[in-house]
């Protein structure tokens, strides 16, 4: 017998853990994350928006990136605290169907977005001449909305095709929100088309846009090792090996999570990975963004100086 989502409408979402001191450990650990990257990327779009001399492509991807890692996080670490502690562990179709939505559109862009920034540091770490022509306002503007706008039709299309799956009477969501791993594993019915569509799309965004920031982090690596400076390399590698290790972070969970084959276990099943997994792309990496894209930059922290020294002085 097929769930009837009309008549039975609310999921339970099982979260990271049953043991209640673990569940106050892993609220702790989840609401410090969340407050950082609230913080830090908020503090990131003022620094943007009051100095002038950083009204540049970078930090308009950076501030773009900011945006979106603030509404990511929101749109799931929020949840993952009031159940974490809350008896009542439901969400409705609606919320889930939104809940998915919105988390599979943010994510996907800010792969995108990770790409168009790392194009944008070759452009002008390799190409200084050209960089002004090269990354202009129209180009910067269509980028970052072409890429929203991509992803919030393919996002659409996900939810549609996860929503039209078989659940039979199971309604326990092996995870912390509503994601579509989750559901293809709990699905009673056939799920070709939606993990077939799953694969293609992830393969073609995550997997395009990973290899074009190898690329082009290749590239800048090269032009580094050009410079006659030792310090100046060293700073500069320093600087590479940050972005990348984050961007390794997230490129490569998120692979692992929606590139996996999804086996079948339905109901009855309890798999820490799958849960504790995500937990780097939608809390770890939201949080870790700020800090290491700008706040290490001499520009950004000179202006937070500046900005605290007028606070201090009135």
């Amino acid at each position: 017998m097929e769930l009837n989502l009309t008549v039975s409408p609310r999921f339970i979402l099982l979260g990271l853990s049953t043991d209640p001191q673990l569940k106050v450990i892993f609220f702790l650990i989840v609401l410090i994350m969340y407050l950082m990257t609230i913080s830090g990327n908020l503090v990131l779009i003022i620094v943007v928006r009051i100095n002038p001399a950083l009204h540049s492509p970078m930090y308009f991807f950076l501030t773009n990136l900011a945006i979106i890692d603030i509404s990511f996080s929101s749109s799931v670490v929020p949840v993952l605290l009031r159940n974490t502690l809350a008896k009542d562990k439901s969400i409705s179709f609606l919320g889930c169907a939104t809940q998915m939505y919105v988390s599979l559109a943010l994510g996907a862009t800010e792969c995108l977005l990770l790409a168009v920034m790392a194009y944008d540091r070759f452009a002008a770490i390799c190409k200084p001449l050209h960089y002004n022509t090269i990354m202009n306002k129209t180009l910067c503007f269509y980028l970052a909305v072409g890429s929203l706008s991509v992803e919030l039709i393919d996002s659409g299309v996900q939810v549609f095709l996860t929503f039209q799956l078989s659940f039979c009477n199971c309604l326990n969501i092996n995870n912390y929100f509503c994601e579509v791993p989750a559901f293809i594993r709990m699905s009673c019915g056939d799920t070709f088309v939606l993990e077939l569509y799953q694969y293609i799309t992830v393969a073609i965004i995550v997997m395009c846009a990973f290899f074009l920031t190898l690329i082009s982090y290749a590239r800048i690596i090269s032009s580094i090792l050009k410079i006659s400076s030792s310090q100046g390399r060293q700073k500069s590698f320093s600087t590479c090996t940050s972005h990348l290790t984050v961007v390794s972070i997230y490129y490569g969970t998120l692979l692992f999570v929606y590139l996996q084959p999804q086996s079948k276990k339905y109901c009855h099943y309890s798999n820490e990975t799958d849960m504790v997994l995500p937990i780097l792309y939608t809390a770890v990496t939201p949080m870790l963004n700020p800090f290491i894209y700008s706040v290490r930059n001499k520009d950004v922290k000179s202006t937070l100086i500046n900005l605290l020294k007028r606070k201090q002085y009135y």
